[in-house]
C-alpha cells in the first residue's frame, strides 16, 4: 500500500507539471504565431489534448509497471495483459468515463481513484484556460471586430491579467 501511494503522489505531481509546462509554452508562445485568431483558438485545443495524452501515457506506463512488471494490484474482468490494455483503462480512469472490462483490484484501486480525481482537475484546468484564450482571441475574428475597431477608432484590449496570459499577437 505504502508503493501505491507514493506512486500516487508521484502520478499526481508529474501530471500536473505536464500540463502546467503545456499550458505554459502555449500561452508563451501562442501570440508569437502567424496565424489567424481561429488557428490560435485551436491551438489552444490541440495543444491541451497533448497536454491530457501524455498524462494519460504517464498513468498507463505506471500501471505496466507496477501491475505487469512488479505484480503491485491486479485488475479483474478481462484480462490486462499489455500495455495497450493499460492505456485503455488509464484513458477511461483519467477521464472519469467508468469501469467496465478492466476494474481495479488490491492496490490499484487507490491509483485508479486518484487518477480519476487527477484528470477532473486537470480538465478542469484546461478548460478555464481554453476559455481564457477564446476569450482573448474570439473578438478578434472577421467583420465584428473591424467594425468596432473603426467606430471607436482603437481596440478595447483585455485586462492586465489575461494580457500577461495571452500576450497581444504583433501588429494586432
Amino acid at each position: 500500500m505504502l508503493l501505491a501511494m507514493t506512486a500516487s503522489v508521484v502520478l499526481v505531481t508529474t501530471t500536473i507539471l505536464v500540463l502546467y509546462e503545456t499550458l505554459r509554452l502555449t500561452s508563451e508562445h501562442l501570440s508569437e504565431l502567424p496565424v489567424p485568431p481561429r488557428a490560435r483558438i485551436l491551438a489552444v485545443v490541440l495543444m491541451t489534448f497533448v497536454g491530457h495524452t501524455v498524462a494519460v501515457w504517464i498513468y498507463a506506463g505506471a500501471y505496466w509497471l507496477l501491475v505487469l512488471r512488479l505484480g503491485v494490484g491486479a485488475f479483474a474482468g478481462a484480462p490486462v495483459t499489455s500495455f495497450e490494455d493499460c492505456l485503455y483503462f488509464s484513458v477511461v480512469a483519467y477521464t472519469s468515463l467508468g469501469f467496465g472490462d478492466h476494474f481495479p483490484t488490491s492496490h490499484t484501486r487507490l491509483l485508479a481513484g486518484v487518477e480519476a480525481l487527477n484528470g477532473l482537475l486537470l480538465i478542469g484546468w484546461s478548460a478555464s484556460f481554453t476559455y481564457l484564450a477564446m476569450e482573448r482571441y474570439w473578438p478578434l475574428h472577421g467583420k465584428a471586430h473591424a467594425h468596432r475597431t473603426a467606430r471607436t477608432g482603437h481596440d478595447n484590449g483585455p485586462e492586465s491579467g489575461r494580457e500577461r496570459l495571452f500576450p497581444p499577437a504583433p501588429g494586432a
